[in-house]
């Protein structure tokens, strides 16, 4: 069990929640930029250092790195049904608009976005990122060996761009402290007490959605066996789930054409909140040719599939997670994990302004909403609006 549960109001708690949903664009990366914002400086619901043992645990872990995250805040704050209940705030408009869009596929086409309009959410997000890196660079580069860490963690993830390299990375970060640490007998033992049942509910699922997908020839028995699947074996967020959802939706089963795809791929990227919520359009679309009923049952396989094994993780690891920082090594281990994290997060800034372009108007809007954020008063869904107020102003 979490040792103490801080008291906080249920309500203000889920309505900041809310308000980071609302400005969580660019990936895990910049969501943690939010969750810095609003939970930690804004709300003080943790600390700088909290948040980033959290972001190095949910990235050692397979699924979406943002929703466990922000997840095992909640379940700091309030236990298992508040977690929950920050999960369905987390994701859920994201999941029913994408659930919508499958629907309205056919009309979309006749809808016509200024394509201008999210040119600066891009930089704003690096705005987010930035401020992020340096709050975390603050507290965890505090000698030599943490300063070289976080500048390893920028160089190795910049230049290795694979999803398998995160993990590595924070493990290798945690290995240097330990070794570089003169201290003896850090090995100290603790009841870690596992709460197994999340454990058999997570192996439950992934067996039972592999039998009864074998054993019977329903669409949506299989559409939740697949993003299930995905969900347990990804890591590195959305941006790595989604090629592989192209692989087997659309090039092995055909549940979809590629155009209707990158249709759904590039309607996400335009929304806030969770990528892997583009599992609800991809689910809807694969379950097209029957009833409404059905389009709707695939949306959901496809939502609840793909983010249940990531929280069922969260339910099992995160119990213990006090339990295992009492140990002297895992303490000391933190420290480099941290500084590994912080440099992660420092060359995602660097990757997604390459991608964005350093043309002076998205150089303004970076420093716009660095500017907005570290006073410590402006709103993330208002930074949100203002990106894309310029963006369609066009200028």
């Amino acid at each position: 069990m979490v040792r103490d549960i801080p008291r906080v109001s249920w309500n203000v708690f889920l309505k900041d929640v809310f308000i980071c949903s609302l400005g969580a664009y660019g990936g895990p990366e910049a969501h943690v930029g939010v969750f810095m914002d609003q939970m930690v400086a804004k709300r003080k619901y943790l600390s700088e250092e909290e948040l980033v043992e959290l972001l190095a645990l949910c990235s050692i872990l397979p699924g979406p790195t943002s929703t466990q995250t922000i997840v095992s805040i909640g379940y700091k704050m309030g236990g298992p049904i508040l977690a929950m209940l920050t999960m369905v705030v987390w994701a859920a408009p994201a999941l029913a608009t994408m659930a919508a869009l499958s629907f309205l596929y056919a009309g979309l086409s006749a809808v016509r976005v200024p394509p201008d309009i999210l040119r600066f959410i891009g930089p704003m997000a690096v705005g987010f990122i930035i401020l992020a890196a340096w709050r975390i660079g603050n507290k965890t580069v505090t000698d030599r060996t943490t300063c070289l860490l976080m500048l390893f963690g920028a160089v190795s993830t910049y230049c290795v761009r694979s999803p398998w390299v995160f993990p590595l990375v924070l493990l290798m970060g945690g290995a240097v402290s330990i070794l570089s640490s003169r201290e003896r007998d850090i090995w100290n033992r603790t009841a870690l007490n596992p709460p197994w049942r999340y454990l058999v509910l997570f192996l439950v699922f992934a067996v039972g959605s592999l039998a009864l997908s074998a054993g019977c020839d329903v669409r949506v028995m299989h559409l939740f066996e697949n993003f299930y699947r995905y969900g347990y074996l990804v890591f590195g967020g959305g941006q790595v789930v989604v090629p592989v959802m192209h692989g087997e939706l659309v090039e092995t089963n055909r549940y979809l054409t590629n155009a209707e795809f990158l249709t759904g791929y590039g309607l996400v990227q335009g929304l806030p909140g969770p990528m892997f919520s583009f599992a609800a359009y991809a689910g809807g679309m694969a379950a097209r040719g029957g009833s409404a009923i059905e389009q709707m049952l695939g949306a959901l396989a496809g939502g609840i599939g793909i983010f249940l094994p990531g929280v069922l993780l969260i339910y099992f690891v995160y119990p213990m997670w006090e339990r295992l920082k009492s140990i002297r090594a895992i303490r000391i281990s933190l420290k480099g994990i941290n500084a590994v994290a912080g440099g992660m997060i420092a060359a995602a800034a660097v990757i997604l302004m390459q991608a964005a372009g350093f043309g002076l108007g998205n150089l303004v809007m970076t420093g716009v909403t660095i500017a907005a954020l570290a006073t410590k008063r402006v709103p993330a869904p208002l930074v949100v609006v203002v990106a894309l107020i310029a963006g369609a102003s066009r200028i």
